[in-house]
């Protein structure tokens, strides 16, 4: 916290070796424009991998764009 009170609210960096670990069924994230986020069984092929362009394909309602910041954890770590 900062001296005014104000939480500073700096995103996690994770690196794309640290989100490979997590592709399994129980522990998959997946990266979204260099974002990751946690996910489930649909996208077990690409777990801990980038799915940005299987992501934005037709399969997909416009609602969830809007809904996927709801599920973001941290920023991909450029290399």
């Amino acid at each position: 916290m900062c001296d005014s009170g104000i939480v500073s609210l700096e995103s996690k960096r994770y690196t794309k070796i640290e989100v490979s670990l997590h592709n399994k069924r129980t522990d998959c994230w997946i990266i979204i424009k260099d974002k990751e986020h946690p996910s489930g069984d649909a996208i077990l092929a690409h777990a801990g991998d980038d799915s940005t362009e299987g992501f934005y394909g037709p399969q997909h309602a416009t609602r969830v764009f809007d809904m996927i910041d709801d599920f973001y954890i941290g920023d991909l770590q450029k290399d």
